[in-house]
């Protein structure tokens, strides 16, 4: 679930290499944005916001190893109508800097709740999409208080990783070695669209795997039932129809039979990259989520 030590560099001179592809991907979203730094019992927690001033905030959580860049599709569209918060988020390689290690489901819940408490941010639309989607059921589980919903997108936590997660990794990484030319049809076979990202997305990823340590987290564990039970806040949760990590049907019918609050969908014709391979879709379908969600809570 989480590293038994904290993440750091090989060197000094691997961190500033790092950061500089890090920069250079946060160009992919639109201007103006700007970064805030948040301080929490566990470290320092970078933030990236972009939008309007007003209207109930949208927080971002990217997925393992990811960084906020990663959301480059969806942030013009939340952006316009929501201010957009997206963490670099703690055990992960990125602008935040971690000095103590959050080692299980409570002291996440911790982390993250400073880090909204530190922004003043009340009634959050909290968004994650793999590991980020883990964290944003966990924290409707341990520390719901400053929710008004949770989207998991392709989340980690509701059932086991399976082995052929890892295998479609390893094949990732290969696909990513492979002659550009022949990276699309790689895309559509893996269901990976990480093959066919813009190059400054990938670049973070591609350095970190090299200068990262220790380069790897234990997969999260799944929510027991009870857990599960204990969300209250309204959920949007989306499943890719061929995702490498989730057996669609099963957590559709986990979620279904758990979370009361939840709508859940299969996305056809996407893995578990659906952020980036249905980026109109996925983001119609958040943005008709919160409007309903403050609707709901406008007639109670």
């Amino acid at each position: 679930m989480t590293r038994t030590s904290v993440g750091h560099f090989v060197s000094e001179e691997a961190r500033t290499a790092f950061l500089d592809t890090y920069d250079r991907a946060m160009e992919l979203w639109p201007a103006p944005h700007r970064a805030l730094d948040v301080e929490t019992s566990y470290g320092t927690v970078h933030v990236h916001r972009y939008g309007p001033e007003t209207g109930d905030p949208v927080v971002l959580l990217h997925g393992h190893a990811g960084h906020p860049a990663n959301w480059h599709p969806q942030i013009a569209a939340l952006g316009a109508q929501h201010p957009v918060y997206a963490i670099s988020t703690l055990d992960d390689p990125g602008r935040s800097v971690q000095r103590a290690v959050a080692s299980g489901p409570a002291e996440n819940a911790q982390w993250l709740g400073e880090v909204l408490a530190g922004l003043d941010l009340e009634r959050v639309h909290l968004v994650g999409v793999s590991y980020g989607g883990w964290l944003a059921l966990n924290q409707a589980i341990h520390a719901p208080e400053r929710l008004a919903s949770v989207a998991p997108l392709d989340p980690g936590g509701i059932e086991k990783v399976p082995a052929r997660f890892y295998a479609h990794m390893v094949a990732g990484l290969f696909g990513m070695l492979a002659p550009r030319r022949l990276r699309p049809a790689l895309a559509r076979l893996l269901a990976n669209p990480a093959l066919v990202a813009p190059p400054e997305m990938l670049a973070p990823l591609m350095l970190a795997m090299r200068t990262w340590k220790p380069a790897a987290r234990p997969a999260a564990p799944p929510f027991a039932d009870d857990d599960l039970r204990r969300v209250a806040v309204p959920a949007l949760v989306l499943i890719g129809a061929r995702s490498a990590l989730l057996r669609p049907k099963r957590v559709l019918a986990r979620v279904n039979a758990l979370l009361p609050s939840a709508h859940a969908e299969i996305v056809p014709g996407t893995g578990h990259g659906l952020t980036l391979e249905r980026p109109e879709l996925v983001n119609a379908r958040l943005l008709d989520f919160f409007a309903a969600t403050k609707a709901e809570h406008a007639a109670s």
